[in-house]
């Protein structure tokens, strides 16, 4: 699946190479699915997901040849059974995050053998970075065999293990806030998010620096939003079609629009990730749109590539992706930014800092109805449509760019280094 977390990490350590940084990205569970070049090319896949499972469902596996543990790491086999899969759903696994939170006295602890093992033998290390909390229970056994300080990004993962079922979701964030204290740094992508994780795993904020996330600017236009082909107005979402990013609410917001009758012609574009887990749920929108008698006026746009995401959004006159959770920055908003079109976020999670700190749309109450007017007051005032899109555009090149991300994440690495050796 696409996962934004995957394209921000890819491009981060794509800008640090560019800056001269002998940096190493390696995947973890499945081999990755980018829209830009994979900065992991020709790196082992550790943590295979099919042995980190049954690895915790089957007490002899732990103890399985190497041949056979190997093969079990292919690429091309994770890949082809990742291509079944749809998302992990918390309720599925809490036993195994509780393991793997334990690291290295967790069921997966042959996995953080092996990876510290083959880091020792091939890449001397500065920092270690973690892409998301979840990994925390590994920091303890990285940093003192490898005696290199760890950071740890922080990337909406209170959702999951909210999400975890009842019996072992205290004991997860629990033991989340004893290996918290393992890692030196954390990195959040919004002020919302920095501060809500500090408070549940018990963090002082001065372990955690704020770096806004930032994207590659290449493919967009340069001199700024190309113009749009005449015809109808276009609303567009363009994130996982999922209900949790709010497809279900940009329905709603679609077929109240389309009720009122204020904007003739208006057209919905769906676009992002859809995998097999996804489909069943595309569906159901469908149906809900047939019944309102609009689904005519609604174009889906499922796994598109990077070239046509870009054209995809520089279609739209307005974006709205009302994502239902509480959503830790929202790459998709900046995105939209970047191809000169205003955006509507609901009033919640870091939406409203990350429109504030663009000034490129509107932020509404997170219903149908609220969320129907910011839009509908955007399509009926195309002057000021651009006029947003056009300030949120600028800032979007000046400040959530992968340039600038590069350079405060490093500022954030020598924070870190300074932390853990303070005499150094």
């Amino acid at each position: 699946m696409y996962c934004g977390g995957c394209f921000r990490d890819n491009a981060l350590v794509a800008a640090l190479r560019r800056l001269g940084h002998d940096t190493l990205m390696l995947p973890l569970y499945l081999p990755l699915t980018l829209d830009e070049k994979d900065q992991s090319a020709g790196t082992p896949i550790f943590f295979s997901g099919v042995n980190v499972y049954l690895e915790q469902k089957f007490p002899w596996f732990r103890n399985a040849p190497d041949w056979l543990h190997r093969a079990l790491a292919s690429p091309k086999l994770l890949g082809l059974l990742g291509g079944f899969a749809g998302k992990t759903r918390a309720e599925d696994v809490g036993e195994l995050v509780i393991s793997m939170l334990r690291g290295e006295q967790g069921n997966q602890a042959r996995e953080v053998d092996e990876l510290v093992t083959w880091l020792k033998a091939n890449h001397r290390c500065d920092v270690l970075s973690l892409s998301n909390v979840l990994l925390a229970g590994m920091a303890r056994r990285l940093k003192s065999e490898l005696n290199a300080p760890v950071v740890c990004m922080l990337q909406g993962e209170d959702t999951f293990l909210d999400g975890l079922p009842v019996p072992v979701r205290a004991a997860a964030w629990q033991i989340l806030a004893e290996r918290a204290r393992d890692i030196d740094l954390f990195i959040a992508p919004s002020r919302y998010f920095g501060e809500l994780m500090a408070r549940r795993m018990k963090v002082p904020m001065e372990r955690v620096r704020i770096v806004h996330n930032g994207i590659s600017l290449d493919g967009y236009s340069v001199q700024g939003p190309k113009s749009k082909v005449q015809g109808p107005p276009v609303l567009g979402y363009f994130a996982r079609m999922c209900e949790m990013k709010g497809l279900g609410l940009a329905v709603d917001v679609f077929i109240e629009l389309k009720e009122r009758g204020r904007v003739p012609g208006l057209q919905l574009h769906v676009g992002g990730g859809c995998g097999p887990g996804d489909e069943p749920f595309v569906e159901e929108q469908k149906g809900r749109l047939e019944a309102a008698k609009v689904l005519a006026d609604v174009k889906f746009f499922p796994n598109v590539s990077r070239a046509e995401k870009i054209s995809f959004l520089e279609s739209l006159d307005v974006f709205c992706t009302p994502a239902m959770y509480g959503e830790a920055f929202g790459l998709y908003v900046i995105e939209a930014l970047a191809a000169g079109v205003p955006v509507v976020q609901p009033r919640h999670a870091a939406f409203p800092e990350i429109v504030e700190q663009t000034g490129g749309g509107l932020i509404a109450e997170p219903n149908a109805a609220a969320l129907a007017d910011a839009v509908e007051e955007l399509l009926l005032n195309p002057a000021r449509a651009r006029a947003l899109g056009e300030a949120g555009r600028a800032v979007v090149r000046d400040h959530f760019n992968v340039d600038r991300m590069s350079r405060e994440a490093l500022a954030a690495f020598e924070s870190a280094k300074q932390i853990a050796n303070p005499k150094s």
